[in-house]
C-alpha cells in the first residue's frame, strides 16, 4: 500500500476526536441530538483548524444508518463510505475552481433531486468566498428555502468577501486557531501511536512552527520524521526549520546593548554559514524582545509555554524599556521588508544596523549607547535636561539656569551642564571626608539629577525615575512611589538601586519604600511628562492661532484632528 500522510491518517472521524473548537462542537451536538438542524452552516477560520473535517463529521451524523445523532456508529456502510470520501450524497465542491455562475446553476439543478442512499444530500462548498457575485446571487433563493432533504455547509478563510445576503441565511461559526499546547498534545499522542522516538522539545518546536494550524503541525511532523530517518531530535528539527538558537539571539541583543556593530555583522555571518532562515532570526528576535518587555513591566512574569526565562531576565537588565520596544518594532518592520531587500542577508543586516542608528537612549556623560557612530553629538538626554532644569529652578545647584546658557556656545553649554550636575551631586557629598558615615546626603532636588548619573539600566532606571525622595536621615533614605507604578518596585530592583546609589556616593545606605500614594509626585518622570504636556499645549495654541488654518476652517469648513498635533522635537 502507498504511504498515507499523517494529516489524512489521523483526521478526526467523530466530534470527540476533534482537538479544540469546543464552542462549535457543543452547538452542533445539541442541534443534532434535539433534531434542530439548520439548513445552512458557515465555518470560518485560518487553514488547518478543522473546517472541512467538521463538515464531514456533521454529514456523517446526518446520514448514519443507525439514526441521526451526534455520535455516528462509524461502522455502517454509510459511515465507512463517508470516511473514505465516496458517499454519493455528500458533494464536496472547490469554489476556487468552480467560480462561474454556470457552475453554480448546474449545482442547483441537482438540488431538487432526492438523496440516493442517505437521509440528506449535503453540499460542502470549500473556499466559498471565491465564488463570483453572480454565483452568490444565484444561490440566494435556494439558500433561503432549500428542499427539506438538502443541507449546505460552507467553509472559508476569508468571510469578509462573502455577501451579507448569504451570511444572513447561514449559522456562522468561527473556528479558533490551535494553541501550541493543543498541537503539542496531539503530536505527542500520534508519535506514541506510531511508535516514533521523539524529544518533547522537538515536538514543542514543531507545535509552535505550526502557527495555530493542526494540519500544518502534522505536515511538519511528517517532514521531521523523514528528515530524522524515523526519529525526532531537537537538533534535526532546528536544522529542518532553520531555527536560531537562543544563544545567537541573546548575543545579538547584547551586541545591540553595547552598540557593537562589528559583533552584529559577525553574528550575521555565522548565521548565514549555518544556513539559518534569516526571516526566522527576526521572528526569534521579536519573540525574545516581547518577553523582555513582559519582564520589564512585570518583574516576576513567566509562563510554562516558554523556556529560558532566566536568560530573558538577564537580557532585560541590558537594555532600557524604550530600546526593547523600539527594537521589537524595527524587527517586525524588517520582516516586511526582507522580501524586497537585495538579498535576505542584506535585509537582516540593515534591520539590525537600523536598531543601532535610531536608538533614542543617551548614556550619562553624553555618550550615545548606540556607539561611536552616534556619539558625535554628545548632548544631554532630555531626561537629564529636565532634571537639571528643575533642580536649578529650585535653587539646588546655585547656578544660573536661565538666560546665561542661551548666550553660550554649544561646547560651553555642554561643559556648563556637566559642571551644574557635578555641583549638585559632589559639592556637598563627594568632597566631604565623612560621607562614609552618611553625613550631608543630597536634597530632594539633587536626587532628580542623581538619577541620570547612576549606573543602572532598564527597569531599575525606570524605577528610579518614578521615585520621590521623601526624607533623608543620615544613611537612611525613604522613598515614595505612585500607587499605579508600584509594580516597578520589586525587591530585586530596589536592592539593585540601593547598591547603585551606594556605589555612586561611596557609603552603605539603608533604603526604605513607604506605602504607595495616589496623585502626582515630584519625580523625574513626572517632570518630563509635565514638560511634554506644556509643549503639546503650546503646539495646540500655535495651530489654533495660525492664520492659514483659521482661513481654511472658515472658508472650507476644515477641522483640525486634535490627536494628530505633536510638538516639534
Amino acid at each position: 500500500m502507498s504511504y498515507q500522510v499523517l494529516a489524512r491518517k489521523w483526521r478526526p472521524k467523530s466530534f470527540d476526536q476533534l482537538v479544540g473548537q469546543e464552542h462549535v462542537v457543543q452547538a452542533l451536538v445539541n442541534g443534532l441530538d434535539q433534531h434542530r438542524v439548520h439548513h445552512a452552516f458557515l465555518f470560518t477560520g485560518t487553514r488547518g483548524v478543522g473546517k472541512t473535517t467538521l463538515a464531514r463529521i456533521f454529514a456523517k451524523c446526518l446520514n448514519c444508518e443507525k439514526g441521526m445523532s451526534s455520535t455516528p456508529c462509524g461502522e455502517c456502510s454509510s459511515c465507512v463510505d463517508i470516511d473514505d470520501g465516496r458517499f454519493v450524497d455528500i458533494i464536496e465542491i472547490d469554489a476556487a475552481s468552480r467560480t462561474g455562475v454556470d457552475d453554480t446553476r448546474e449545482l442547483l439543478e441537482s438540488v431538487q433531486y432526492s438523496p440516493t442512499r442517505g437521509r440528506y444530500k449535503v453540499y460542502i462548498i470549500d473556499e466559498v468566498h471565491m465564488l463570483s457575485g453572480h454565483s452568490f446571487n444565484a444561490l440566494l433563493k435556494t439558500f433561503e428555502e432549500p428542499p427539506p432533504h438538502v443541507k449546505f455547509v460552507l467553509a472559508t478563510t476569508d468571510p469578509d468577501k462573502i455577501p451579507v445576503t448569504i451570511l444572513s441565511r447561514c449559522l456562522q461559526f468561527n473556528l479558533r486557531r490551535m494553541t501550541p499546547d493543543q498541537v503539542l498534545e496531539n503530536l505527542q499522542q500520534i508519535v506514541k501511536s506510531e511508535g516514533i522516538e521523539a524529544e518533547v522539545e522537538a515536538l514543542s518546536r514543531l507545535a509552535r512552527a505550526a502557527d495555530g494550524s493542526m494540519r500544518d503541525g502534522l505536515s511538519l511532523l511528517d517532514q521531521a520524521i523523514a528528515f530524522g530517518a524515523g526519529k525526532l531530535s531537537l537538533d534535526d528539527v532546528k536544522r529542518m526549520l532553520g531555527l536560531v538558537d537562543h544563544g545567537h539571539i541573546a548575543a545579538v541583543v547584547l551586541a545591540l546593548a553595547e552598540g557593537d556593530a562589528r559583533r552584529i555583522l559577525d553574528i550575521t555571518e555565522e548565521l548565514v554559514a549555518l544556513s539559518r532562515d534569516l526571516d526566522a532570526v527576526l521572528v526569534s528576535l521579536a519573540e525574545t524582545l516581547h518577553r523582555v518587555c513582559l519582564v520589564q513591566c512585570v518583574a516576576d512574569y513567566s509562563d510554562a509555554e516558554r523556556s529560558d526565562w532566566e536568560s530573558i531576565c538577564e537580557i532585560a537588565q541590558l537594555i532600557s524599556t524604550e530600546d526593547a520596544h523600539l527594537f521589537y518594532q524595527i524587527a517586525i518592520k524588517g520582516r516586511e521588508e526582507l522580501g524586497v531587500a537585495p538579498d535576505p542577508r542584506t535585509g537582516l543586516e540593515m534591520t539590525l544596523l537600523r536598531m543601532l542608528a535610531f536608538r533614542p537612549a543617551i548614556e550619562s556623560g553624553g555618550q550615545s549607547s548606540a556607539g561611536p557612530a552616534t556619539a558625535e553629538g554628545k548632548q544631554r538626554s532630555k531626561a537629564a535636561a529636565a532634571a537639571a532644569e528643575a533642580a536649578a529652578k529650585l535653587g539646588a545647584g546655585g547656578t544660573n539656569a536661565g538666560g546665561s546658557h542661551a548666550a553660550e556656545s554649544p561646547s560651553n553649554r555642554e561643559q556648563g551642564s556637566n559642571r551644574e550636575q557635578g555641583s549638585l551631586l559632589q559639592g556637598s557629598i563627594s568632597q566631604d571626608p565623612n560621607r562614609a558615615q552618611g553625613s550631608l546626603p543630597p536634597s530632594e532636588e539633587n536626587w532628580l539629577a542623581m538619577v541620570e548619573t547612576l549606573d543602572i539600566k532598564g527597569p531599575v532606571r525606570e524605577l528610579a525615575r518614578n521615585l520621590h525622595l521623601k526624607s533623608v536621615k543620615g544613611n537612611k533614605w525613604e522613598f515614595v512611589i505612585n500607587h499605579d507604578l508600584h509594580h516597578l518596585a520589586s525587591r530585586d530592583y530596589l536592592e539593585r538601586l540601593r547598591l547603585a546609589i551606594g556605589e555612586e556616593l561611596g557609603f552603605e545606605l539603608e533604603m526604605r519604600l513607604s506605602d504607595s500614594v495616589d496623585g502626582v509626585l515630584h519625580t523625574l518622570a513626572a517632570i518630563e511628562q509635565s514638560r511634554r504636556r506644556t509643549q503639546l499645549t503650546e503646539a495646540e495654541r500655535s495651530i489654533d492661532e495660525d492664520p492659514t488654518i483659521r482661513a481654511l476652517k472658515k472658508n472650507l469648513g476644515a477641522q483640525v484632528i486634535e490627536d494628530s498635533i505633536q510638538p516639534v522635537q
